[in-house]
């Protein structure tokens, strides 16, 4: 049995308590608190359990062999638990319930992947971690069905990891009936001719050092796939690490992307020491941005202002290796910074979010958008003339057309803001940024009409129009 120890030896107990799950939950940046349940408890069930699949809030069966046109493992999906997070309903009911799928069968691969996920957005990322690999031992591949199933079905190639470890796919395909299959890879995978049945393949894996040994086996073996793969170069994949991108764009006509170097932890403490800052780059000064390499949504990232500062900094931060840029100050007219979230599909750009904040760490989840009007009023007319002219699309075509070209994949995304010289400042580009609907619709009338053209382009592109 691929199963090698029950799930309750892996999460480190042997009883469950109906409270094992109380208190803030942390998913995509921001900290949460879930409201007591609306759902009476047999809306949950156990074994073959009804609870809501993909992006739908009604009964379905989930589990082995439910999937459509398929016999994958039925999973609920990291769209249809991320919904639940932003709309402050209690997971507890479907943790329990996957418990007792898993103690009425251990084998049970899709409540083991869901477990894990309802644990991921608990931040309990070590115990979703091994409960992940123990559903990738039993089955690679699981189905995710949107809608009723009935459409096609669209593979993504995944590795297993986290809510930013791959393309978040699933929410992309929210308001649609398409199946989402996420077929687990990794460095020893052999070729790409036995995959399970579908209409359109994407190559989910995202950048990140955990992931360069797959993406390079990957790229050495995706000629053996005959058919159009979507985000079909892995090596172009691999190349989106800070660094990377910053050499990438460096020479584009009005594109910022500030030059970025690795450098090690020995090195810097060298610098907290004495050493002149230019022994790591010739014209580097400061105030400078330092942020562990392999991290997102600013975790670890600091302004750094000299070398005082550097030394205190390692003091409580001890990753071994950061990521070094230079600080370009991108503050606006109204006193605050504007970052922006745009994705291209098939080269057009999108957009899907622009947050105001009183920080230079702009993050959409903290930016308290919903309690001021006025940074409201901004993002709504920052998307209802995105592609007017003179709209944010329009003033930086050229920008978009270049990085286009180099990037060279179907679906990106990058941050950005714009400097007080009109230049588009690039912070990160990545294919696992989140985009998302899940915004309340009353406070955010004018997000969820802009983010579901959006996944219709994505469709598009994935099927065809």
């Amino acid at each position: 049995m691929a199963n090698s120890m029950p799930v309750r030896a892996l999460l480190g107990t042997s009883s469950w308590s109906p409270v094992a799950l109380r208190g803030p939950i942390v998913l995509l940046g921001k900290t949460f608190r879930a409201r007591a349940s609306k759902l009476p408890p047999n809306d949950i069930g156990t074994g073959g359990c009804g609870v809501m699949r993909g992006d739908r809030d009604d009964l379905a069966v989930t589990g082995a062999g439910a999937g459509a046109r398929g016999t994958e493992p039925v999973t609920l999906g990291m769209a249809a638990v991320a919904r639940r997070v932003f709309e402050g309903r209690d997971l507890q009911p479907l943790f329990d319930a996957m418990i007792a799928r898993l103690d009425a069968d251990p084998t049970d691969a899709a409540a083991l992947m869901d477990l894990a996920t309802i644990l991921q957005s608990h931040g309990r990322t070590d115990e979703a971690a091994a409960l992940r690999a123990e559903a990738v031992a039993l089955s690679p591949t699981f189905a995710t069905p949107h809608g009723d199933g009935s459409g096609p079905r669209l593979l993504a190639l995944v590795t297993p990891g986290d809510f930013m470890s791959n393309t978040p796919v699933d929410f992309l395909l929210s308001g649609s009936d398409v199946t989402l299959l996420t077929h687990h890879v990794d460095e020893t995978i052999e070729s790409l001719t036995d995959l399970p049945p579908h209409d359109a393949l994407l190559m989910g894996v995202a950048e990140a050092p955990a992931h360069r040994a797959t993406l390079a086996r990957l790229d050495a073996i995706r000629e053996s796939y005959r058919g159009r793969m979507l985000n079909g170069n892995p090596a172009r994949i691999a190349g989106l690490t800070r660094d990377g991108v910053s050499r990438l764009l460096a020479d584009i006509p009005g594109v910022l992307c500030p030059a970025t170097l690795r450098a090690e932890r020995a090195a810097l403490a060298a610098v907290a020491a004495g050493a002149p800052l230019e022994g790591l780059h010739p014209g580097l000064c400061w105030p400078l941005v330092l942020r562990p390499v392999g991290t997102h949504a600013g975790e670890g990232m600091e302004r750094v202002l000299d070398h005082h500062h550097l030394g205190a900094i390692l003091m409580v931060n001890e990753a071994h290796t950061f990521y070094l840029a230079p600080f370009v100050e991108y503050i606006g007219k109204q006193g605050l910074y504007a970052k922006a979230r745009v994705v291209l599909i098939g080269g057009r750009p999108y957009p899907v979010h622009l947050a105001l904040s009183d920080h230079w760490i702009v993050h959409y989840l903290s930016a308290a958008m919903s309690g001021n009007t006025d940074r409201r009023d901004a993002e709504r007319e920052w998307f209802e003339t995105f592609d007017d002219e003179g709209g944010f699309a329009h003033r930086h075509a050229a920008a978009f057309a270049a990085m286009q070209a180099r990037v060279g994949l179907d679906y990106w995304g990058l941050d950005c803001a714009e400097t007080a010289d009109g230049r588009l400042l690039v912070f990160e580009i990545d294919t696992a940024l989140i985009v998302h609907d899940m915004d309340d619709a009353e406070t955010f009338p004018y997000k969820r009409p802009a983010v579901h053209r959006l996944f219709r382009a994505f469709r598009d592109l994935a099927f065809g129009a």
